[in-house]
C-alpha cells in the first residue's frame, strides 16, 4: 500500500520513510503541505497520508480541510503528526478532517498500530465503494416497464408497439430482465384443472360401451 509523508524536518522525514519502508509500505515523500496537497490530487493518489501539523506554506490541518472539502468516493485516511499535546489542539486537528493523530517524537509501536488501523479502514471503505458501484451497475442494466399497456379483457394478451398481441409473460420477458417459472394458482386448479382431472378419471373408469 502507498503511504504519503508530509514532513518539513529532514531527520523526521527520513526516519518516517525508513520505518514505513521497512514495514513493506510504498512511501511517497513530500517536504511541505503544498507538495502533499498536490500529491493527493493526482490520479492514483496514496490512500493513507501522515501529515506534520506545523509546515511552511500549508500546514497539515489545512491539507486535511482541503481533502475533506474535495468530494471523493474513497477519500484518503489522514493521520496528523504533531508536537501539540493540549486537548483543544487534538480537537482542532480532528475537526479539520484528520482521522487520527500521533504525537512527536513518535513511538514506533504506536505508529505501526495507527497505520494498521488506517489500512483496515481504507480496505473497508474500498470494499463499500466497490459494492455501491456494483449495485449502480446492476440498476443501470435493469429495463423498466412503464406507460399504458393495452391488454385484452378476455385472453389477457398485451398489444405491443407493432400492434402484435402476445402473452403477458412473453411481453414482460422481452422488455425486462424478469424470467418466469410457470405454475398453477389454487383458484385455477379448482376451477379448471380439477374438473379436467375428474373428467379424465370418469372416462378411464367408465365401462366400455357395447359394440
Amino acid at each position: 500500500m502507498r503511504v504519503l509523508i508530509a514532513e518539513d524536518d529532514p531527520i523526521s522525514r527520513r526516519l518516517l520513510e525508513a520505518t514505513l519502508a521497512k514495514w513493506g509500505y510504498e512511501v511517497i515523500v513530500t517536504a511541505d503541505g503544498t507538495q502533499a496537497w498536490e500529491a493527493l490530487q493526482r490520479g492514483e493518489a496514496p490512500r493513507l497520508a501522515i501529515l506534520d501539523w506545523m509546515m511552511p506554506g500549508m500546514d497539515g490541518v489545512e491539507v486535511c480541510r482541503r481533502v475533506r472539502a474535495a468530494p471523493s468516493p474513497t477519500p484518503p485516511y489522514l493521520i496528523l503528526l504533531t508536537a501539540k499535546v493540549r486537548g483543544e489542539d487534538t480537537v482542532a486537528g480532528l475537526e479539520s478532517g484528520a482521522d487520527d493523530y500521533i504525537t512527536k517524537p513518535f513511538d514506533r509501536d504506536e505508529l505501526r498500530a495507527r497505520v494498521q488501523v488506517g489500512v483496515r479502514m481504507v480496505g473497508l471503505q474500498q470494499a463499500l465503494a466497490d459494492r455501491v458501484q456494483a449495485l449502480q451497475d446492476a440498476l443501470a442494466r435493469i429495463r423498466v416497464l412503464q406507460g399504458l399497456l393495452p391488454i385484452c379483457t378476455y385472453c389477457k394478451k398485451i398489444r405491443d408497439d407493432r400492434n402484435y398481441w402476445q402473452q403477458v409473460d412473453g411481453y414482460i420477458s422481452a422488455h425486462s430482465d424478469a424470467q418466469f417459472s410457470h405454475s398453477i394458482c389454487p383458484d385455477c386448479y379448482e376451477r379448471v384443472v380439477r374438473p379436467e382431472l375428474d373428467q379424465l378419471r370418469r372416462d378411464r373408469d367408465a365401462p366400455p360401451s357395447p359394440t
